[in-house]
């Protein structure tokens, strides 16, 4: 039988959890690391064995090199500086800004490229030092914690760019004519979208490549966001959403080398040159009948299912539900402007962002779980979730000429298949905590008492105030029974 844990652990008057309870989460933390770092490691091994170098290699080169991601670098800092006070993240920026001057000088006068982004890193990097050298305790967890969020930013980019690599290396042949043969149960919304676009260009195509391309940069405003009260609370929030960009960043490139694809706008149009089938997008739809696998270079990215660029705007949605209108509004549009792109520029078909958007709500709710504890309901999502995608690429694999020949029928079943998932994520996602802080200060007896460990944990108190508290718990949870016959604001309880 699963049980759901205690969601918030007991906290003493200062808000410092006991020892018992701080040891589990010290070795959670580390096995995380552990396995992480074997992780890179076994990347590079296989990256290096291909003649590139791995991810570890090339944010290694950004300490003394030119980077090649200077404001990837910078908003690592960002996330790094939610553990500082405002006084320490303008120092940390200042050294940043005045090594990147140094180096940039240095290379103008050797004649070398010109780029940014040392500064950052190295700033970084003295952070994860200091954390080491001179803090103890929770300061040096919390400092640690900041620098590796910074730190796996970066490498969690890095690690993108090795995985595409290494499909383009390992997969000579890709399956988009069995994608492209099953959208068509799905109306070809490729085909559509790309026509549309073409039809209100340059406005329409001038806005979506700015929400195409600067997805990374809201995820950011919205995590920042998120870990804003970091440096007062001196914790992390159990769940935010950088944590579900990571994990989708680093999960979704295996499915690429299970089910290679290169989208429409390469195996059927001009950018595919001498390797596209021929050049049928977006003007005419392709062939339906007798798919088979298509020869193709070995530099395009097989990267197209599912759509993580989906997966990420569907994650971005679902974490600014929890913030102001305005963040509302920008979620909402950052996910139809991102569907919208990745449909009409021809680097997705509908079938991949179906798969995106069941890969997306599988992974956040196991990562959610993940802080907040598990329950049955969130084990059937899962489960549900997996079972899903797995027969979504198993259609799309096995049966894509059944689908177009009774699009009536499969079609709907594919979107009620998604529609399934996405009501029961919003099932399960109903009564768990939000993800964002709420703003104010919390202070050290807010977090000491805990609503659902009140009863038990909480020792009476000899102050006015600890009394007043103390007694408006038990009301809340004795309703029926009345106050004091003494007290002067003694009344009837309201049901």
């Amino acid at each position: 039988m699963i049980t759901e844990p205690t969601r918030t652990p007991p906290r003493d008057d200062r808000g410092t959890q006991p020892a018992a309870w701080r040891r589990p989460r010290v070795v959670l933390w580390t096995a995380a690391g552990a396995v992480t770092l074997g992780f890179l490691v076994a990347l590079e091994i296989v990256a290096r064995g291909y003649g590139f170098s791995g991810p570890i290699t090339e944010q290694s080169r950004e300490v003394i090199f030119k980077p090649e991601s200077g404001p990837l670098l910078y908003g690592g800092l960002a996330l790094t500086m939610v553990v500082l006070t405002w006084r320490q993240r303008l120092i940390a920026l200042g050294v940043a800004a005045g090594v990147d001057v140094v180096f940039f000088l240095v290379r103008w006068a050797a004649g070398a490229d010109l780029n940014f982004g040392n500064g950052a890193l190295w700033v970084v990097l003295g952070c994860a030092v200091l954390g080491l050298t001179r803090r103890t305790g929770r300061e040096r967890v919390l400092l640690l914690k900041g620098t590796g969020l910074g730190l796996l930013l970066v490498a969690g980019h890095k690690t993108g760019d090795t995985w595409l690599l290494i499909t383009s290396e390992t997969r000579p042949t890709v399956l988009d004519a069995y994608v492209a043969a099953a959208d068509h149960a799905l109306g070809d919304p490729s085909w559509m979208m790309g026509r549309l676009l073409e039809a209100t260009a340059p406005v329409s195509t001038g806005v979506l490549h700015v929400v195409y391309g600067q997805l990374p940069l809201a995820a950011a405003l919205v995590g920042l966001y998120q870990l804003r009260r970091v440096a007062v609370d001196r914790r992390f929030p159990a769940h935010h959403l950088v944590r579900t960009f990571l994990v989708i960043g680093l999960l979704g490139p295996a499915i690429y080398m299970i089910f290679p694809v290169v989208g429409p706008i390469f195996a059927y149009g001009a950018d595919g040159g001498a390797y596209a089938v021929a050049n049928l997008w977006p003007d005419t739809l392709p062939p339906v009948t007798g798919p088979q696998p298509i020869p193709f270079d070995d530099i395009t990215p097989r990267n197209c299912m599912p759509s993580l660029h989906t997966a990420w705007a569907v994650t971005l949605f679902v974490h600014t539900r929890q913030g102001s209108r305005a963040m509302r509004y920008a979620g909402t549009f950052w996910l139809v402007g991102t569907l919208s792109a990745t449909l009409g520029f021809g680097y997705h078909y509908g079938a991949d962002l179906l798969a995106g958007v069941v890969f997306a709500l599988t992974i956040e709710t196991a990562v959610r779980c993940s802080a907040h504890g598990w329950n049955r309901s969130a084990v059937r999502l899962v489960l549900l979730g997996s079972a899903v995608f797995a027969a979504l690429l198993s259609a799309y694999r096995w049966m894509p000429v059944e689908l177009a020949a009774r699009p009536w029928l499969y079609g709907p079943l594919l979107v009620l298949a998604t529609a399934a998932v996405i009501y029961a994520y919003v099932r399960t996602a109903r009564g768990q905590d939000t993800e964002v802080s709420p703003p104010g200060p919390r202070s050290a007896r807010t977090e000491a008492v805990e609503p659902a460990a009140a009863a038990e944990s909480v020792e009476p108190k000899q102050s006015a105030e600890s009394a007043t508290t103390i007694g408006l718990q038990k009301t809340a949870e004795s309703p029926e029974s009345p106050e004091s016959p003494g007290s002067p604001d003694a009344r009837p309880e309201l049901v």
